[in-house]
């Protein structure tokens, strides 16, 4: 609902017509693009319900056991446990073949995310104007209600999966860009200038000193990503796109009080499991930083007892 012209009669405030000219925008957009973001929504609805036909043609039990072998090999047996008693109960109430659909949406959006905002955390890592340019973007992806998104997605990917999963991408993928970039700059500057001294080349230095060490804060923002599209994922039932969000959806339109604990409680036991899964996997890459930022030390200080300032490429460390 618009507000009335009176208002700003009284006020004698101007009203900007900034809704307006955001409508133009997105009008010309879908008359002169609209045949690019069919053929996107096309691949991520193949990709999407592939994906989730293949994790609900399997039988739901032996996933549930896979899903708590995985949570036992990547943290510990009691973790096993819990995911094992977690995803079974998801079995128990009915809501297997929705959360995998879920699950499904996430994973597709997770990887879009990850794939646009991991460059881009890196290339804003290494470039201060690169930097100053995502920030706002960021900060307005990331600050606009989550609702909001729906509109211009539906607007151009029509009801559906493919709308929830864009609406997902563009909530979550803020986090991932950021700590991309966080993690790159809070690398030791010390370790990079050793890098450099023997003679590696940038991008040598990006693949095998600066990213391994950031690998922790970058998988605190895959852990975050993750998060943030299951939670998304939700809220998309509200244009189609089916699975838990569409069971909550549903609960909240038929006052169906059991659905919605029944789905949301589904919600929370796969969000624990994603949650604590990512984390385990970060922890893991936290040790490994540490073992190369510790060998990288022991390397600087041997190089502080030469009189050499600089190893030429090649030469033995």
């Amino acid at each position: 609902m618009r507000v009335p012209s009176t208002q700003f009669e009284e006020t004698g405030v101007p009203r900007v017509p900034v809704g307006d000219g955001i409508e133009v925008v997105f009008n010309w957009v879908d008359e002169n693009l609209g045949g690019f973001f069919r053929g996107v929504r096309d691949v991520i609805l193949g990709a999407t319900d592939g994906l989730a036909d293949l994790l609900n043609t399997l039988p739901a039990l032996v996933l549930v056991v896979l899903f708590a072998l995985l949570a036992w090999l990547v943290k510990d047996w009691k973790f096993g446990i819990i995911s094992l008693i977690g995803l079974a109960f998801i079995i128990s109430v009915g809501q297997w073949e929705n959360a995998m659909t879920t699950l499904a949406l996430v994973l597709v959006a997770t990887v879009i995310a990850l794939v646009i905002a991991i460059p881009l955390g890196i290339a804003a890592a290494r470039s201060d104007s690169v930097s100053n340019a995502v920030r706002p973007v960021m900060d307005l992806m990331q600050t606009m209600p989550a609702f909001v998104w729906l509109v211009p997605v539906v607007t151009l990917f029509s009801i559906g999966v493919a709308g929830g999963v864009v609406a997902t991408v563009i909530f979550a993928l803020p986090p991932g860009v950021r700590l991309t970039e966080l993690g790159i700059r809070q690398v030791d500057a010390e370790v990079v200038e050793a890098g450099h001294a023997f003679g590696s080349s940038p991008g040598q230095i990006l693949r095998g000193i600066q990213v391994p060490l950031a690998l922790p804060t970058i998988m605190a923002g895959v852990n975050q990503v993750i998060m943030l599209a299951l939670s998304m994922a939700v809220i998309a039932g509200l244009v189609g796109a089916g699975g838990l969000g569409g069971a909550v959806t549903s609960s909240i339109s038929q006052l169906d009080i059991g659905l919605g604990f029944e789905a949301g409680l589904s919600v929370v036991a796969l969000a624990i499991y994603l949650d604590r899964t990512t984390a385990a996997v970060g922890g893991g890459a936290a040790a490994r930083a540490r073992r190369i930022s510790g060998a990288f030390g022991r390397l600087l200080g041997r190089s502080g007892t030469t009189a050499a300032p600089a190893v030429p490429a090649g030469s033995r460390a």
